[in-house]
């Protein structure tokens, strides 16, 4: 199984507006796991793990988020994945 993890940090107008809860949909409806959480500085953090091409569908549905969101840029960090998350959780 070609598995792949992703972290990413997505910035823009991204807090305050369902993008964590945006991302959990995306992430059930695709079958990975990790999860989303708010950073202090307004950026959201994403771990993401499952197979890559999964991985990749969801990454591009996080570049536009939800309507009431704006994404202007998401940093990707690609590794190995370690299996760790259990579902995925807005945190």
């Amino acid at each position: 199984m070609d598995d792949a993890r992703a972290h990413l940090f997505v910035s823009g107008l991204v807090q305050g507006v369902g993008y964590r809860y945006y991302a959990m949909r995306k992430a059930n409806a695709y079958g990975v796991s990790g999860f989303a959480k708010n950073l202090m500085d307004g950026r959201v953090e994403v771990v993401v793990e499952g197979s890559r091409s999964m991985v990749e569908q969801f990454i591009s549905d996080l570049k536009v988020g939800p309507m009431s969101a704006h994404v202007s840029d998401i940093r990707i960090e690609w590794d190995q994945p370690t299996y760790e998350f259990n579902g995925f959780q807005g945190l």
